[in-house]
């Protein structure tokens, strides 16, 4: 097994977390925004990991990473059944389209 230095795994994740950040920043629509703030957890999750790799006797890091792997599924999971229900309330999911909380 190489040895790579936690810099480099430090490097991806910022770039992840940065990608993922501009997404939810740029993106229109609701399912776009969902996927940076994906992005912006996995970027986490290889923090995590990286520096619980650094201290093999403890795995803090990976147990903290599963469970946000856990956090992510649900809220994946929640945020898709409200974006369906935007959808067929008010035929888009586009976020500056839905003005109004009316039925």
């Amino acid at each position: 097994m190489s040895d790579i230095p936690l810099i480099h795994f430090l490097i991806v994740a910022a770039a992840l977390f940065s990608i993922g950040l501009a997404i939810v920043v740029t993106k229109k629509n609701l399912i776009g925004i969902l996927l940076g703030i994906e992005l912006m957890l996995n970027a986490v999750n290889i923090n995590l990991v990286a520096f619980s790799r650094h201290d093999p006797e403890r795995l803090g890091g990976q147990l903290f990473a599963l469970f946000v792997i856990v956090v992510a599924a649900a809220e994946i999971t929640v945020a898709l059944a409200i974006i369906l229900r935007v959808y067929g309330q008010y035929g888009t999911v586009e976020p500056d389209k839905i003005d109004g909380l009316k039925h």
